[in-house]
């Protein structure tokens, strides 16, 4: 005698693997996988501190350094100081770009590493589904770390300066600024994540995300050829750069450029061909 069984509503499935998995699900599964990683933690506990802490004491050093040269009474001071720059210190923000970049690229390449993600694609056919989930938590979590840092520098360095020209978040340039700062972070480790799609290697990953994010960038300076200024403009720490400065002070002349519009241009399509790229390499290559 044959039996059948018919599936109830909450058991019933779309293909011989369980349930249908929802985008949500996706999201939730993604979330864990994250706060799994050790290195996510070190990024929250060590990364935002020490780039807050290396802004904080370049406006304290420059504090004391513009304290020795106020001017006697009743003379007004010879130069004006960028307080903005204190809160956007260069070397800083680079380490918080290879960070998130290096942990975008575990999220991706650790997955390849450790074997998990045959299982990720066995429960979940859709690999274009768990990636774009994947980029959606992995984007959310280093943009609230982004803004966090970003307040954090602006507000405390602009506090140590208020005497020397400290800034309010309604002066010209100021918003831009720690908007900018703060979006540097997710498009890091977005890029990251494209690289960790494309290479799947732990060394390889981490150091072509330094080399994309810092040191490509080093060598597409000046003004001598047209071609590699344009270049250095589309790179996304050119971009920050330009974003970051404080429209209120002169800024030497540059041939090439970059313009504000074009500059969040670059911030707009850096993060957009990542997740293209990561999307593209996860589709069509074998695991």
């Amino acid at each position: 005698m044959t039996t059948t069984i018919t599936p109830s509503p909450a058991t019933e499935v779309t293909g011989a693997t369980g349930p249908r998995a929802r985008f949500r699900h996706l999201l939730a599964a993604e979330w864990i996988k994250l706060w799994s990683l050790r290195s996510t933690y070190w990024v929250l506990a060590i990364g935002a501190p020490a780039v807050t802490g290396i802004n904080v004491n370049s406006a304290l050093t420059n504090l004391d350094w513009l304290s020795r040269q106020d001017p006697a009474p009743g003379l007004e001071p010879q130069m004006r100081y960028d307080a903005l720059s204190s809160a956007f210190v260069d070397p800083a923000w680079q380490i918080l770009m290879v960070v998130a970049g290096s942990v975008g690229a575990l999220a991706v390449f650790g997955e390849y590493t450790s074997g998990l993600i045959r299982t990720t694609f066995t429960a979940v056919p859709d690999r274009r589904a768990v990636m774009l989930a994947k980029a959606a938590v992995m984007s959310a979590v280093t943009a609230v770390l982004g803004v966090l840092v970003s307040v954090a520098s602006f507000g405390v360095t602009q506090a140590i300066l208020r005497e020397h020209g400290g800034l309010s978040i309604g002066d010209p340039g100021a918003l831009r600024a720690v908007a900018a700062s703060a979006l540097l972070v997710p498009l890091s480790a977005l890029v990251g994540m494209a690289v960790g799609a494309l290479v799947r290697h732990a060394t390889g990953s981490i150091v072509t995300t330094l080399v994309s994010l810092i040191l490509a960038p080093a060598f597409l300076q000046g003004d001598t050829y047209r071609w590699v200024a344009e270049l250095g403009n589309a790179m996304p720490i050119t971009a920050w750069n330009t974003l970051i400065e404080n429209p209120a002070m002169e800024h030497p002349p540059a041939k090439y450029a970059e313009t504000v519009t074009e500059a969040w241009i670059v911030f707009a399509a850096w993060p957009v061909a990542a997740v293209i790229v990561m999307v593209l390499a996860v589709r069509r290559r074998d695991l």
